[in-house]
Protein backbone atom coordinates (compact mmCIF):
# COMPACT_ATOMS: atom_id res chain seq x y z
CA UNK A 1 0.00 0.00 0.00
CA UNK A 2 1.42 3.33 -0.71
CA UNK A 3 1.42 6.17 2.02
CA UNK A 4 -1.25 8.23 2.10
CA UNK A 5 -1.73 11.81 0.26
CA UNK A 6 -1.30 14.40 3.19
CA UNK A 7 -4.38 16.05 1.96
CA UNK A 8 -6.70 12.92 2.46
CA UNK A 9 -5.65 12.08 5.56
CA UNK A 10 -8.42 10.15 7.75
CA UNK A 11 -6.48 9.31 10.77
CA UNK A 12 -3.75 11.00 12.67
CA UNK A 13 -2.75 9.55 15.67
CA UNK A 14 -0.28 11.33 18.04
CA UNK A 15 2.52 8.87 19.88
CA UNK A 16 5.81 8.78 21.20
CA UNK A 17 8.85 6.45 21.74
CA UNK A 18 11.59 6.27 24.59
CA UNK A 19 14.55 4.42 24.77
CA UNK A 20 18.07 4.14 26.58
CA UNK A 21 20.84 5.28 24.04
CA UNK A 22 24.01 2.49 23.74
CA UNK A 23 27.10 2.57 22.09
CA UNK A 24 25.80 0.82 19.13
CA UNK A 25 25.45 3.64 16.82
CA UNK A 26 22.81 2.36 14.61
CA UNK A 27 19.80 0.63 17.22
CA UNK A 28 16.54 1.43 15.77
CA UNK A 29 14.44 3.24 17.25
CA UNK A 30 11.52 4.14 15.38
CA UNK A 31 10.54 2.40 12.18
CA UNK A 32 7.42 3.05 9.80
CA UNK A 33 6.95 -0.65 8.19
CA UNK A 34 7.23 -1.11 4.79
CA UNK A 35 3.34 -1.12 2.72
CA UNK A 36 2.26 0.24 6.61
CA UNK A 37 0.02 2.68 4.70
CA UNK A 38 1.82 5.74 6.88
CA UNK A 39 3.40 8.67 6.84
CA UNK A 40 5.38 9.51 10.16
CA UNK A 41 5.48 13.21 11.23
CA UNK A 42 7.97 13.52 13.03
CA UNK A 43 7.17 17.09 15.23
CA UNK A 44 10.72 16.06 17.67
CA UNK A 45 13.72 14.49 18.59
CA UNK A 46 15.12 15.14 22.52
CA UNK A 47 18.18 13.66 23.63
CA UNK A 48 19.15 13.81 27.41
CA UNK A 49 21.90 12.91 29.74
CA UNK A 50 20.75 11.61 32.78
CA UNK A 51 24.13 10.86 33.85
CA UNK A 52 25.12 13.61 36.81
CA UNK A 53 28.45 13.88 35.93
CA UNK A 54 29.72 13.01 32.48
CA UNK A 55 28.75 13.91 29.03
CA UNK A 56 27.71 11.52 26.40
CA UNK A 57 27.84 11.84 22.83
CA UNK A 58 24.57 11.80 20.58
CA UNK A 59 24.25 10.43 16.95
CA UNK A 60 20.91 10.33 14.96
CA UNK A 61 20.21 8.89 11.72
CA UNK A 62 17.67 8.40 9.27
CA UNK A 63 17.18 5.18 7.02
CA UNK A 64 15.33 5.54 4.02
CA UNK A 65 13.79 2.33 2.63
CA UNK A 66 17.35 0.16 1.27
CA UNK A 67 19.26 2.88 1.64
CA UNK A 68 22.17 3.45 4.06
CA UNK A 69 21.67 5.66 7.48
CA UNK A 70 22.43 9.31 6.82
CA UNK A 71 22.86 11.53 10.02
CA UNK A 72 21.09 14.16 10.98
CA UNK A 73 23.06 14.71 14.46
CA UNK A 74 26.71 13.39 14.66
CA UNK A 75 28.77 12.98 17.58
CA UNK A 76 27.10 15.99 19.57
CA UNK A 77 28.07 16.27 23.26
CA UNK A 78 25.61 16.16 25.63
CA UNK A 79 26.85 17.77 28.58
CA UNK A 80 25.87 16.43 32.25
CA UNK A 81 22.11 16.56 33.35
CA UNK A 82 21.12 18.28 29.91
CA UNK A 83 19.21 17.99 26.64
CA UNK A 84 20.05 18.58 23.01
CA UNK A 85 16.63 19.11 20.89
CA UNK A 86 17.78 17.54 16.81
CA UNK A 87 14.49 17.78 15.88
CA UNK A 88 11.76 20.12 17.20
CA UNK A 89 8.03 21.34 16.04
CA UNK A 90 9.94 24.14 13.06
CA UNK A 91 11.63 20.99 11.76
CA UNK A 92 9.86 18.26 11.98
CA UNK A 93 10.79 15.68 9.44
CA UNK A 94 8.22 12.54 7.29
CA UNK A 95 9.14 9.16 7.55
CA UNK A 96 7.93 7.13 4.71
CA UNK A 97 6.98 3.53 4.53
CA UNK A 98 10.15 1.33 5.29
CA UNK A 99 11.78 4.25 6.69
CA UNK A 100 13.27 4.38 10.41
CA UNK A 101 15.39 6.35 12.63
CA UNK A 102 18.62 4.89 14.45
CA UNK A 103 20.65 6.28 17.03
CA UNK A 104 23.30 5.90 19.85
CA UNK A 105 25.60 7.38 22.27
CA UNK A 106 29.33 6.96 23.27
CA UNK A 107 28.38 5.96 26.44
CA UNK A 108 25.44 2.96 27.32
CA UNK A 109 23.06 4.05 29.29
CA UNK A 110 24.00 7.95 29.82
CA UNK A 111 21.48 9.75 27.12
CA UNK A 112 17.32 9.09 26.84
CA UNK A 113 16.37 9.28 23.25
CA UNK A 114 12.15 10.29 23.14
CA UNK A 115 10.21 10.86 19.35
CA UNK A 116 7.10 12.36 19.84
CA UNK A 117 5.17 12.48 16.44
CA UNK A 118 1.84 11.66 14.17
CA UNK A 119 0.97 8.27 12.60
CA UNK A 120 -0.82 9.62 9.62
CA UNK A 121 -3.30 7.11 7.34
Amino acid sequence: MAAPNLVNVSTITAKSVRAALTVTLTTEILANAAASGKVYKINNIIVSNIDGTNSADASVFITKSGGSPIAIASTIAVPADSTLVVVDKNTSIYLEEGDNIEAGASADSDLVITINYEELS
